[in-house]
């Protein structure tokens, strides 16, 4: 290390490269990756988009336990604020989408919660996550400190404050988001975008050395790297043929993007984000490893590990913070998932046929799933028999056949 490289060190001025992998230009520093940052690097949006949109799509119910069976409370104010309208100024698919993207990207997410005279919530705010701080009371929160956009100060308690978390690090009360447990991926996709950038910007095909005979001056020299950067430098001149005058000749030194792998390590970037997100590559536009058969796996898998954590972790804290320890004897909040794993008509009448003929599926039951209307007496009419192939000793209604591979496609 150099005696100046010490000094700067040592008054906190340390020069630090800025080439980064395989001479890419890196961010000096972590404060580079910030929740409006890392929503420009195309997977990270798409990631965190897929993850809120899925959810605030999901139809999200107050359900009152009745002996072994169980109804949508739709009486109670709380049904109303998880299904339809939480405030004043969002729909429920508004306010959940918000809250998802704001607990992905900084970890936490604040609403304020609103009391009616009998306890009960009658509506929840959202608060801007970087506006609020915790105040903390020994190994416990004791509130919340929150500054609106007006700059005025309000401390709330505990019960007052809707708080979700992303999953806890070395902290149990406050979340940490996947962008700054993992923030060496977006930083260096980041890196990469700002390669491509730059190489678009700055260079073309023809990037090269211009030799001309004999000595220049100075003043020579300025101009020809003037002229050149003024009619082929730039994206919008690429592909310009250049004219190279009194026996000067150019000679092109420079790699392509495809030479360097700058295009495969975008798309592992995009794998990479889609990792610690853990969401199926494919439903953030990389189908670079899709097939048609394999469409239907990801969608289960998305469904299953992706999206069961964050609906469980919504759902207790629902539980826990928005209803009266009287309530929480009896009611609970669900999402239901049957309109995201929603086959097609063809599965669909299958999957009903079958329920219905092996006894375990209404009629009626079947019409409600379908949102058509109700048919009376229709659960009292008799349940025909599908007709069963030949060699066949079972009335069920046979599995779909799988989905054709791309193999068996061509083959046929």
């Amino acid at each position: 290390m150099s005696i100046t490289t010490r000094i700067l060190s040592a008054i906190g001025l340390e020069k630090r490269s800025t080439i980064g992998v395989n001479g890419w230009p890196m961010p000096l520093s972590a404060s580079a990756v910030t929740p409006d940052s890392a929503q420009s690097v195309a997977a990270c949006y798409a990631a965190v988009a897929l993850i809120a949109e899925a959810i605030g799509s999901l139809p999200l119910k107050l359900y009152r336990q009745d002996g072994d069976d169980r109804k949508a409370a739709t009486d109670h104010p709380l049904h109303t604020v998880l299904h339809r309208a939480p405030n004043a100024s969002q729909s429920a698919t508004e306010f959940w989408e918000w809250a998802v993207s704001s607990m992905l990207l900084t970890g936490n997410s604040y609403s304020r919660i609103t009391r009616g005279w009998d306890g009960q919530v009658r509506s929840l705010d959202a608060m801007v996550t970087s506006n609020v701080t915790i105040m903390r009371k020994g190994e416990t929160i004791g509130g919340y400190e929150y500054t609106d956009r007006d700059g005025k100060r309000e401390r709330l308690l505990p019960s007052e404050v809707f708080h979700l978390r992303h999953r806890a690090g070395s902290d149990p009360l406050v979340g940490v988001s996947p962008i700054t447990a993992a923030r060496a991926v977006i930083q260096l996709a980041q890196a990469e975008a700002l390669h491509g950038q730059s190489t678009f910007d700055n260079g073309t095909r023809a990037s090269g050395i211009i030799t001309m005979p004999g000595k220049l001056k100075p003043e020579q020299r300025t101009n020809i790297r003037e002229s050149w950067a003024t009619q082929y430098a730039g994206g919008a001149n690429a592909g310009k043929v250049p004219v190279m005058e009194e026996g000067s000749t150019f000679t092109p030194i420079s790699l392509s993007l495809a030479d360097s792998e700058w295009v495969a390590s975008r798309r592992f970037s995009v794998e990479e984000v889609a990792r610690i997100f853990k969401v199926p590559p494919v439903l953030i536009g990389d189908l670079s490893h899709s097939t048609y058969s394999n469409s239907v796996a990801m969608d289960m898998f998305f469904a299953k590990h992706t999206l069961g954590r964050h609906l469980s972790a919504i759902e207790g804290a629902i539980n826990r913070q928005l209803l009266t320890p009287t309530a929480a004897r009896t009611m609970y909040a669900e999402f239901s998932l049957e309109g995201l794993l929603r086959g097609s008509s063809q599965e669909r009448s299958a999957f009903y046929s079958s329920g219905i003929s092996d006894g375990w599926l209404l009629k009626s039951e079947a019409r409600k799933l379908e949102n058509l209307p109700a048919i009376k007496g229709l659960d009292d009419e008799p349940t025909s028999a599908p007709d069963v192939p030949k060699g066949a000793t079972s009335n069920c209604t046979p599995a779909p056949l799988p989905y054709p591979s791309k193999q068996q496609e061509a083959a046929a």
